[in-house]
C-alpha cells in the first residue's frame, strides 16, 4: 500500500455522501425517430400505390360493368317468352358491342356465323357457343320466331361477360 489507507467513520451512514438519483429527461414526441419517417413513407407509397390501382382496375372494369346494366334492362325490358327474337337480337347486339370493347386489336365487328361463334368460345366460352345455347346466336335473329331457350343464351352472355372483364388490354 501506497499512502495511507482511508479509513471510513464507523459512526454515522456510509451512504450519506452519495447523491440522490436523477431521472433522464422525458422523451420528447416530435420529431420522430427516423425509422418512424420510413414507416410514413412506406404507408404513403403503398396508400398511392393502392389508390392508382384502383382507379385503373375501375376503368378496365367499366365496360363490363355497363354490358351487365344493360343485360339486366334487356332482360327487364323485353319478355324472352313472349317476344324471344326481339331478346335474342338484343343479346347479339350487346355481345357484339362489348367484344368489341374487350379485344380492340382484334377484327370482331366482321367476324358472322361460325366464326363469330368460335372466337367467342376461344375467349371464354368453353364450347358453349358453337355446342349449345350460343348456337341462337348464329340464325335466331334472323328467323321469324325464336326455337331454343333464350335465358340459357342470357346465363352464357352474362358468364362470357364476366370472363373477359379482366384487366385492360
Amino acid at each position: 500500500m501506497n499512502g495511507p489507507a482511508q479509513q471510513i467513520p464507523l459512526s454515522g451512514d456510509p451512504l450519506a455522501g452519495l447523491r440522490d438519483y436523477h431521472l433522464p429527461d422525458p422523451v420528447a414526441w416530435w420529431p420522430p425517430a427516423p425509422g418512424w419517417w420510413v414507416l410514413l413513407g412506406v404507408l404513403l407509397i403503398a396508400c398511392v400505390a393502392t389508390l392508382w390501382w384502383w382507379q385503373r382496375r375501375r376503368r378496365c372494369t367499366a365496360a363490363a360493368r355497363a354490358a351487365l346494366r344493360e343485360l339486366e334492362r334487356l332482360h327487364r325490358r323485353t319478355d324472352p317468352g313472349a317476344d324471344g327474337i326481339a331478346y335474342l337480337r338484343g343479346l347479339s347486339r350487346l355481345l357484339r358491342r362489348y367484344a368489341r370493347v374487350a379485344f380492340p386489336g382484334q377484327p370482331v365487328a366482321a367476324l358472322t356465323g361460325d366464326a363469330w361463334l368460335t372466337f367467342l368460345d376461344a375467349h371464354g366460352g368453353a364450347g358453349r357457343f358453337r355446342d349449345g345455347p350460343g348456337r341462337l346466336l348464329a340464325d335466331a335473329p334472323y328467323r321469324a320466331a325464336a326455337d331454343g331457350r333464350p335465358d340459357e343464351l342470357a346465363t352464357l352472355v352474362r358468364d362470357w361477360i364476366r370472363h373477359n372483364r379482366g384487366g385492360c388490354r
